[in-house]
């Protein structure tokens, strides 16, 4: 299996080290599994997609809208 370096800031190691009992390598290992697992999710989602990018940001848009009024519509009651 290949190895791999990361850099990590000094108060995430500073936690690291008070909690030595964790296999980090293991919670590192099954946190970038699961991102691949979904990075293949959508490939295979968008694989044979005809919408454009500017479709999907419109889209986007749109989502973006009706939450934010959702959250106005909220605050207000």
């Amino acid at each position: 299996m290949p190895n791999m370096t990361l850099a990590i800031p000094k108060e995430l190691h500073k936690i690291m080290k008070e909690h030595a009992e964790i296999r980090w390598s293991e919670v590192a290992r099954r946190a970038m599994w699961e991102q691949a697992r979904k990075l293949e999710l959508l490939e295979a989602l968008t694989e044979k997609s005809e919408m454009t990018e500017k479709d999907v940001k419109e889209i986007g848009r749109k989502i973006k809208m009706g939450l934010r009024k959702r959250v106005i519509d909220e605050i207000s009651s």
